[in-house]
């Protein structure tokens, strides 16, 4: 079997699609495997690195705010859209591929809707709650439609509802197994006694997450609270984090304490958290969802759509998570918010429960089945 995955832009779209390749891969190992993305974009290093081979095809995304810069880029987008046609088709008739999947971004566009047109059977996989551009106008003309969230039903067409199926999304592998609490307390040298916080901003990290974490640990340090604090503050805070703490008394390698910029053992930190703070991305909901972990979300305000905002109202509607919009974010706010809630142990639990409720439990076999429906659909063998 030979399958063209089409996603990129950002971690969000690449991930997935490196998620479904494995599940393919698990099921039938000798699957032959192309992935078309930007050359410039992440998909250009993160792919090959993963031992795929990488179809590179120029497009562009548009620029929705307007200036002199933006109208430049996009007449260039124009450009580079009206090349990409020819392009995708080029790449689709030299691999020839079974079925051709796209995890949105740009890029997916024309690879997905030319091989739709050149009767390929498609899929496309959504993993936001608001669904993007790209997907809504694929939705139009793939044979499936595989969502992470329920909610994204809302803003596809009515008429292709029945194209659609909720699978969630695929977590790290290391969210499949998880150690109980007291014991992902321990691997990391953390009392298993204290109630642990964690938060994180993603490898760039956030403005907003380092702000409030800097608060709260303040405020550790002001209320002698036996908290411990795990904190990845990203790229953003590499000049200035630990600055900021050193400058407020706070050890950073003190007690119940673990500063980093990038933290590798993201499942076992998560596990060990009693309470969880970051944005709401939708890897990041579907792994508060699959360890069954309390949050407060702090939606990233600069994403197309607003799409990290309903993501995170996914999990707020269904008694899951706590959540505060950057634009109301303060000190006062987010300590506030965390007291009440550390020193509420049962309602941290009834936010744990809720969320494990609310995982899907069996995506990567969902995204199978569809799959071979799909190519079953065309009469295609799959081997």
């Amino acid at each position: 079997m030979k399958v063209l995955l089409a996603g990129g832009g950002t971690a969000g779209h690449i991930n997935p699609a490196l998620a479904i390749i494995s599940i393919i891969r698990d099921k039938y190992p000798d699957t032959v495997f192309l992935y078309a993305g930007t050359p410039g974009g992440m998909e250009a290093r993160l792919v090959p690195a993963d031992g795929i081979d990488f179809a590179p095809i120029s497009v562009s995304g548009f620029q929705r705010r307007l200036s002199a810069k933006n109208i430049a880029r996009n007449i260039r987008a124009v450009g580079l859209l009206i090349k990409s046609g020819p392009a995708a088709r080029k790449i689709i008739k030299d691999f020839s591929p079974d079925i051709v999947i796209g995890t949105g971004g740009y890029v997916s566009g024309p690879i997905i809707y030319e091989a739709a047109g050149m009767g390929i059977p498609t899929v496309i996989h959504e993993q936001n709650a608001y669904p993007g551009v790209t997907t809504r106008i694929l939705a139009k003309r793939v044979d499936r439609i595989m969502l992470t969230m329920e909610a994204a039903l809302d803003h596809i067409d009515p008429k292709r509802h029945e194209n659609c199926i909720c699978t969630g999304l695929p977590v790290r592998k290391g969210f499949s197994a998880l150690p109980d609490r007291k014991e992902a307390k321990k691997e990391l040298g953390l009392d298993e006694n204290r109630l642990c916080i964690f938060s994180w901003g993603g490898s760039l990290g956030a403005g907003g997450i380092n702000s409030s974490a800097l608060a709260l640990m303040k405020w550790e340090k002001d209320v002698g609270a036996k908290i411990s604090h795990i904190h990845s503050y990203g790229k953003m805070g590499h000049d200035s984090f630990i600055k900021e703490l050193k400058a407020a008394g706070i050890d950073p390698e003190g007690e119940g304490r673990i500063i980093k910029e990038y933290i590798m053992n993201m499942d076992v930190c998560t596990a060990a958290a009693d309470l969880i703070i970051c944005r709401s991305g939708a890897s990041a909901i579907s792994e508060l969802e699959a360890a069954g972990r309390a949050s407060v979300l702090i939606p990233s305000p600069v994403v197309a759509g607003n799409h990290q905002y309903h993501n995170a109202m996914v999990l707020a509607n269904a008694g899951a998570a706590v959540v505060i919009e950057q634009k109301d974010l303060t000190d006062k706010l987010i300590v506030d918010t965390v007291s009440d809630l550390l020193g509420n142990t049962q309602r941290l639990r009834e936010l744990e429960e809720n969320a494990k409720k609310m995982q899907i439990t069996d995506t990567n076999e969902k995204i199978m089945t569809v799959i071979e429906e799909t190519l079953e659909k065309y009469g295609k063998k799959i081997s």
